[in-house]
């Protein structure tokens, strides 16, 4: 067990409260060129800018090239109208029966809990999705127990976002004792960033709703980069995992971010290290504004070949894409 004083450390919310929502105050805070902050004061306007200070420790001082700086940092290559690129790449509109609610297949169920996140990553493929149009009051979480109750076929339920964990836990623990009452659903499935950005956010008093529920719990993360995983996130997923948690990786190849050999392997070998298991590692989803870290297929495969030849099968994550009107999601086997 790493020794964390965690109960020393300022509470989650209050980190989400101190971030860094300025373009020229995070330039200065890294002591990166100015000109930074001009050439991405376009793309800031038109997706906001949005870095909570524990990840923003993680970042190399004075180096435009970090990998995670890349992740977070407004460009002026967002504003470039690329074709093939649109502000719905996965056709989600044609699979909202109704407010909220996204489903697509047969057994699973994503609920759209929120439209905030803890940070704003620049290749966001929801970056565009009208939350606006979207957002269930608490009240109106009864719609969809409706919902599965007149689907018995679904089992799983996907909280995503935005960011589920940017709910408060008293919610949280609300909605999920509404999903256990339903002998139907078997697993719940939490799709987060906000642990690695706010290790913080893995409390007691989140513990508490995980303990409690009857449902298999599994939490995927998003960590794209070996160096977004340090001692507080490995405490983070040490404590989930006591409590019963599945802990799985999910990453997006991002051009000049992590599409090398080195870096996929040292990112596989920090996450397995901090207690998940390499789940998923997608490209990029054809989204408005994010053309400049998108990597052909075939490339992909042909990296992800070399990987596989450095790591064992357990820690080579499934390359995959979501492709709209596919029953699954498409899996590319490595080129070896």
């Amino acid at each position: 067990m790493i020794p964390i004083q965690t109960k020393l450390n300022p509470h989650w919310q209050q980190h989400l409260s101190q971030a860094i929502t300025s373009l020229p105050e995070l330039i200065d805070h890294l002591g990166l060129p100015a000109s930074l902050a001009h050439q991405g004061t376009e793309a800031h306007r038109s997706f906001k800018l949005l870095v909570p200070k524990p990840y923003l420790s993680r970042i190399e001082q004075g180096n435009p090239n970090d990998p995670l700086l890349l992740q977070i940092l407004p460009s002026a290559a967002e504003m470039q109208t690329v074709a093939g690129y649109s502000k719905d790449p996965l056709e989600e509109a044609n699979h909202t029966p109704q407010k909220a609610i996204v489903h697509k297949y047969k057994r699973r169920l994503l609920v759209i809990t929120t439209g905030t996140c803890a940070v704003n990553c620049r290749y966001c493929f929801r970056r565009h999705f009208p939350y606006g149009d979207n957002q269930l009051a608490q009240a109106e979480w009864q719609s969809v127990i409706d919902y599965l109750e007149n689907h018995p076929e679904i089992n799983e339920v996907i909280l995503s976002g935005g960011d589920p964990l940017m709910m408060k836990d008293a919610l949280l623990a609300d909605k999920i004792r509404k999903l256990d009452a339903l002998p139907q659903i078997k697993r719940l499935r939490i799709h987060s960033r906000l642990p690695v950005v706010i290790p913080a956010r893995v409390c007691d008093d989140m513990l508490n709703w995980v303990r409690a529920s009857r449902l298999d719990i599994v939490m995927v993360w998003h960590i794209n980069h070996a160096n977004e995983v340090d001692a507080e996130l490995t405490h983070a997923a040490q404590r989930l995992t006591q409590a019963g948690v599945t802990l799985l990786n999910q990453a997006v190849l991002l051009k000049g971010i992590n599409d090398s050999v080195e870096a996929q392997v040292n990112l596989s070998e920090a996450v397995f290290r901090a207690g998940l298991l390499p789940y998923y590692l997608f490209t990029l989803d054809p989204v408005e504004g994010a053309a400049h870290f998108d990597i052909p297929i075939e490339d992909a495969q042909r990296l992800m070949g070399k990987v596989a030849a450095e790591l064992p099968g357990y820690l080579v994550p499934r390359l995959a894409k979501e492709i709209p009107g596919k029953s699954a999601k498409s899996v590319f086997a490595p080129l070896l």
